[in-house]
């Protein structure tokens, strides 16, 4: 989990949540991007806290994020703008070095949304700009991009997933992959489990798995709470965190 990629932490908000007008449909707390855009108007703030540790015990690495925030606002119904800022913390053996990390601006765009065969198909991309505390910065321009899709099973479970390319302004990139089970408890609780990793620079492959649960306080309000493991390498994390839409009057 390359540390890029880890600080981008986007979820696949349940469909089931999404069919009720005006509900919030989020990008956190899990990998998967949703499929879904904020709406003409509207503003969405998603915002947490997440501590992570990997490496091996004489070269392990604390990151926290705290906090890190992502503000989505809808141009139109089916188009997006995203920023992404974030502060972090990086700790190890040799170093300690805390500061803002590279902001990031991007869109989402819905390219089909087909309500008799349940399926939402997203395309998200992001510009890393190199703008972040010197010893925080890639240095480099970037970009991030997914396809996102997502199907309804029925009126208690969807699926969504994502398959991307990212590059970071060296060698030849990381694919990345992502599928979120996601399954409504209630009308209010909804939990999730999702298998994800990457390629990275086309030839290491890391394998990750994660799971959480969200509460949806009220229609525009979601609280969220997820840990995620690696499978072929040592990283654990633990994160907390909300989202927050606030609609345009009608």
């Amino acid at each position: 989990m390359n540390i890029k990629t880890k600080i981008f932490m986007s979820v696949f908000g349940l469909m089931l949540f999404g069919e009720i007008n005006g509900q919030i449909v989020t990008d956190r707390p899990d990998q998967t991007e949703s499929s879904s855009t904020v709406g003409n108007g509207n503003l969405q703030v998603e915002s947490g806290i997440l501590v992570m540790f990997d490496g091996e015990a004489a070269l392990s690495n604390r990151q926290i994020l705290a906090p890190t925030n992502l503000f989505r606002y809808g141009i139109t119904k089916n188009f997006e703008i995203r920023l992404l800022s974030q502060y972090e913390t990086q700790k190890n053996s040799i170093e300690n070095v805390q500061g803002i990390s590279d902001f990031e601006i991007g869109t989402k765009i819905q390219i089909l949304k087909d309500e008799n065969k349940n399926t939402e198909i997203a395309f998200l991309s992001h510009l890393i700009l190199p703008s972040g505390t010197l010893e925080l910065s890639n240095d480099k321009f970037g970009t991030i991009n997914k396809l996102s899709i997502s199907h309804e099973i029925n009126d208690k479970m969807g699926i969504g997933y994502n398959v991307g390319y990212n590059n970071f302004g060296i060698g030849n990139g990381d694919l990345t992959y992502s599928i979120a089970l996601g399954i409504g408890l209630n009308d209010k609780v909804g939990i999730y489990v999702e298998p994800y990793g990457e390629l990275l620079n086309l030839e290491d492959y890391i394998s990750n798995f994660d799971a959480g649960v969200t509460y949806l306080l009220n229609e525009n309000l979601q609280f969220d709470f997820s840990f995620g493991t690696g499978i072929n390498q040592r990283m654990n994390y633990i994160s907390v965190g909300f989202s927050w839409l606030t609609e345009r009057d009608q």
